[in-house]
């Protein structure tokens, strides 16, 4: 199975399928993590695409399954040919995207990063999934895996 964990920076996507790693067998890729395939982008791509386009195909548990973080929108179109994959769309309250990615800069957010924070924000609101998952208040990732795991 292939899941698709898509939505702006701090909303909990890494987290998640950190714990889902807990609960099943899964191999996480994020934004270019292809790249460890091959030497040449395209290439790599190539190689990542086959490869998740069998796991999506793949829709019992006991095949390989992949979770695939996409951070930035864009990443969409690269994927838009494959059927098959399950959508979870993460999202968090713009101060909550915010006040996380400050913590991850020990408590300072500089201008350019929270104009791409707004910017990346507002390019995923219109975005839809299978199911989207809000992390504003439930940060309970053990009953988000569970619900993940169960779509």
């Amino acid at each position: 199975m292939l899941y698709i964990f898509m939505g702006p920076s701090c909303t909990g996507k890494s987290t998640a399928a950190d714990k889902i790693k807990e609960l099943m067998e899964v191999e996480v890729f994020s934004g270019k993590d292809y790249m460890r395939m091959a030497k040449n982008e395209n290439e790599a791509w190539k190689l990542f695409y086959d490869r998740i386009s069998n796991a999506a195909s793949h829709k019992e548990l006991s095949k390989e399954n992949i979770i695939y973080i996409i951070t930035e929108k864009e990443q969409l179109n690269k994927i838009n040919t494959i059927r098959g994959f399950k959508q979870i769309k993460f999202t968090a309250s713009l101060d909550t995207i915010k006040s996380r990615f400050a913590q991850r800069m020990r408590g300072n957010l500089p201008q350019p990063l929270e104009r791409m924070l707004e910017k990346q924000y507002a390019e995923w609101k219109s975005v839809t999934g299978d199911i989207t998952i809000d992390t504003t208040e439930n940060n309970d990732m053990a009953e988000i895996a569970r619900k993940i795991e169960n779509i």
